[in-house]
Parts: C-alpha cells; sequence; structure tokens
C-alpha cells in the first residue's frame, strides 16, 4: 500500500513539473480506428507477441501509429515495452542491446531490425530554472509516463496488437483530426528542455501538412534562440531530416518564417531576406521543390545533394559576382560558413563539386566533356538535370552537346548562342613527328630525353656531315 501511495504521489509530481494534469486515457475500440494488423510488419507482429506472451505489456508506438490513423504507410515501426532491455534480449536471441545515455535492443531479421524500448520517464527538473534542458532521460517508467515523455501529442499514441485498441494519454487523437502539431505540456517549457524540438515541429508540420498549434508556435519563437545550447551534430542531423523529404520545400519555407534557419544556416537566412521575391518565389524554394519531387519519386539523396539544393542559388548569385568583378559586398566562403556550423567536410565537400559542376553543364564547352569522366559525374548529372529548370536551362541541350559537341552545332535546334568552342572551328592537335627509327619524338631512351639528345646532336654535327670514324 505505501508503494503504490509513494508511485502515485512521484506521478503526480511528475506531470505537475511538466505543466499536465492527470488524466484517463482515450481508448479506442477496434470499429473507431483505421488501423489493421495487415497494415503492420510481420516481423514487428512477431515481437510484439513474443513480449506479450513472457507476460510483459508490449505496444505499438510513435509515429508509425500516427501514420496508420492518417491512413499513411510508415516508414518504420517502434515498439515499447515493459520488459528491460535485458529481459527483452535473452527473449531474442536474434538481438543486441545498444546506447550507452539509454540501453536499447535491436531485433534483428536478416536486413530490418525492430527497435524495442522500455517505457521510461523524464528525470525529476533540475533545479536550476534557468537552464531546464534534459541531460539524464534514462529512468524506467510506466505506459503513461512513456507517453508524456515524449513531445508532441501526436507521437504519443500506443496500439496494442492483443486488443486492437488505441490508447491516447495525452490527446493526439484530437489533434490529429484538428491537424494540430502540438507540444505536451507547457510548450515554452517543453521547447527549453529540448530545443531540437523546434526543428521537429516543422518536420512534422511540413510532412503531415498540419498547422502548428498557436501556443507552440509562439514559443518557438520567443525561444529559438536556444538552438544554439542545443547539440550541434543532433541538430545537424534534424536539419538533413527537415528539409530532406519530400515536403523539403514547406519545410524550408516554416524554418525561415519561424525565424530557425538563421541560427541553423544563417547565411542561407540572409540570402532569403535580400531576394524580394516572396519566399515560394525564390530560386532556392524552388530547388527544394524540385529535390522533394525526386525524393517522392523514390530518390534517395546523400546530405551533399541536399546541401547543394539549399546552397546553389547563393553560390551562383556569388560566381556571377566573381566573374563580372562587381563587389556586391563581401564574398561568402561557403564552405567554411557551412562547417562551422557543425556541417560535416566530407558533405561540404562533395557539395562544392556538385556545385561547380552546375556551372559547368549550364555553359559547356569541349573541356566540359572531361567532366563526364569523374566518378561523381552521375550524381552530378542528375542534380543539374533537377534544378536546371530553376533557371530555365535545358539540361537535353546540354547533354547533346556534351555527346557530340560538332553534330549539336550544325543541327538546325541548336539554340541561338549555343556554345561553339574555338569560335565554330575545329581545334587541330599538333602530330608528334617520329624519329627515324619510328619512335615517337620526345619519348625516354636510356633514362635520357629523346628531344634533349636529337638537339644535342644538332649542335655538335649537323646530320648530313660524315662520321671520320667509320671509313672502313
Amino acid at each position: 500500500m505505501r508503494e503504490a501511495v509513494k508511485s502515485a504521489r512521484c506521478r503526480a509530481r511528475f506531470l505537475s513539473n511538466r505543466g499536465l494534469t492527470q488524466v484517463e486515457p482515450r481508448i479506442l475500440a477496434r470499429a473507431e480506428h483505421p488501423i489493421s494488423r495487415r497494415d503492420i510488419d510481420a516481423n514487428v507482429l512477431k515481437v510484439l507477441y513474443r513480449l506479450a506472451g513472457a507476460g510483459h505489456e508490449a505496444y505499438l508506438v510513435g509515429g508509425s501509429v500516427r501514420d496508420l490513423m492518417l491512413s499513411r504507410r510508415p516508414k518504420d515501426f517502434d515498439v515499447a515495452t515493459s520488459a528491460h532491455p535485458q529481459q527483452v534480449r535473452d527473449l531474442f536471441r536474434n538481438s543486441r542491446m545498444i546506447g550507452r545515455r539509454f540501453r536499447l535492443v535491436h531485433v534483428f531479421f536478416g536486413r530490418q531490425n525492430v527497435e524495442v524500448a522500455t517505457f521510461r520517464k523524464q528525470a525529476e527538473a533540475v533545479a536550476d530554472a534557468e537552464d531546464p534542458m534534459i541531460r539524464l532521460d534514462n529512468t524506467f517508467g510506466t505506459p503513461e509516463e512513456d507517453a508524456f515523455r515524449r513531445d508532441f501529442t501526436v507521437n504519443a499514441l500506443f496500439y496494442s496488437p492483443q486488443t486492437f485498441q488505441v490508447i491516447d494519454y495525452p490527446g493526439g487523437v484530437g489533434d490529429l483530426e484538428a491537424r494540430l502539431i502540438r507540444t505536451i505540456g507547457d510548450p515554452e517549457l517543453r521547447m527549453r528542455e529540448d530545443p531540437v524540438r523546434m526543428m521537429r515541429a516543422v518536420r512534422f508540420a511540413a510532412k503531415l501538412g498540419f498547422e502548428i498549434e498557436p501556443a507552440t508556435r509562439a514559443a518557438i519563437g520567443r525561444h529559438r534562440g536556444d538552438l544554439a545550447k542545443a547539440s550541434v551534430p543532433r541538430l545537424v542531423e534534424e536539419t538533413y531530416r527537415t528539409l530532406g523529404q519530400p515536403e523539403a520545400a514547406h519545410a524550408l519555407v516554416l524554418m525561415e518564417e519561424l525565424g530557425l534557419l538563421e541560427h541553423v544556416i544563417p547565411i542561407l537566412s540572409a540570402h532569403l531576406k535580400s531576394r524580394a521575391a516572396t519566399l515560394a518565389e525564390q530560386p532556392t524554394v524552388r530547388n527544394m521543390s524540385a529535390l522533394g519531387r525526386a525524393i517522392a519519386s523514390a530518390y534517395a539523396p546523400d546530405h551533399s545533394i541536399v546541401l547543394a539544393a539549399l546552397m546553389l542559388d547563393l553560390y551562383r548569385e556569388e560566381h556571377a559576382r566573381h566573374l563580372t568583378g562587381g563587389e556586391g559586398g563581401r564574398r561568402v566562403d561557403l564552405l567554411s560558413a557551412l562547417r562551422a556550423r557543425g556541417f560535416a567536410r566530407g558533405d561540404t565537400e562533395q557539395m562544392r563539386l556538385m556545385l561547380e559542376a552546375f556551372e559547368n553543364l549550364a555553359s559547356p564547352t569541349r573541356r566540359t566533356r572531361r567532366l563526364m569522366r569523374r566518378p561523381y559525374f552521375p550524381d552530378a548529372r542528375m542534380f543539374f538535370e533537377m534544378t536546371a529548370p530553376t533557371y530555365a536551362i535545358e539540361p537535353t541541350r546540354t547533354f547533346q552537346f556534351l555527346a557530340d559537341p560538332d553534330a549539336y552545332s550544325q543541327t538546325a535546334g541548336a539554340p541561338a548562342g549555343a556554345p561553339t568552342p574555338g569560335g565554330g572551328r575545329r581545334r587541330r592537335r599538333r602530330r608528334r613527328r617520329r624519329g627515324r627509327h619510328g619512335g615517337m619524338h620526345g619519348a625516354s631512351v636510356h633514362g635520357v630525353s629523346a628531344s634533349s639528345d636529337l638537339n644535342g646532336a644538332a649542335q655538335a654535327a649537323p646530320p648530313s656531315s660524315p662520321d671520320p670514324s667509320r671509313h672502313d
């Protein structure tokens, strides 16, 4: 009895610290929701059933339940359970534990793995009210505490494959119906606890086509500067996830409107602000729209392509300023600016190759054909074909020219001003003269340059002079 009272008090204090009140969950029976076990991966069901068969609570949780409720196909499935990590590990021989801050278990089925996490709760609020950021988050808890630990109401739904019920503690079902992204509890506190949640709010709003609930949006506006306190690797990874989705253009616009972009990629935010056009009409946003359409068609861009789509318009502006010799303010070192924000050197270097290749392909010459032999050319070609229409460039004509410059320059379909290197004249290659014995002029003979040997012989004795040592 004493333990039950203590547990109830701890739960009440946990909820109170986060601006929450104790509520009974809303439970949707099978007839009240669209989720069917046929929509759940068979291996995930195996994990759920084995956990339940061993006497543990086990639910499908998070984004997968949200997507199934919206009749969308989840990208992956997560499982939450009352079993501790070692208990999960003992149940599944095809598994391993991962993580340091909080132990998770990955159950492997060939190349697929199912992530299983134990119910947990947030640590108690730190004494310093000036800095409520979460630094410890590794305490096991109950399903209710696990639900209220999550960031947004729509991500805190549970589905039980045993009872076919959807369990909703924080009101996520109502927000799905209203198409809203809302924090669980006090949005001011939740954003300060983990500033990366601001980026996640943008990602989910763009992905689902939802609005950000007014109080949550206002909290983002007030605490966007806290992104400077966030873990840099986490922030960079969340940036790629936010801008590497089919709704990339919408996500970019939201980031700029909410003032997040100036804290993530300041030079890009400044570039967008310098343009007179509305955000939706700007070339950078149109490039991200093109990237999003490619992703929706099953294209999986690496990080460098996402960065290249973001930076192309700024790069072209800087490139044009350099060619014309115009001042136009201080030149921007894109690579240094991105690396200062935590973007990896490898990604930024590959981005540079994509941007330079774009300019070469936009105004091709015969030398541009060398680009076709580079190992990164397939990516460069894909990127050029994807973004060239933003600048009224026809990619097909560029690649026709590269395939056969002479034939292309003589066709009637060649555009006015089509590149014709050397003023339309075919460059004549200088033929190397062969020696008296058929050797190539300039070839190495016995470690000595033949050209220098012949030149020296010519200076010592003309070829027509007889050799006095060979009279016999």
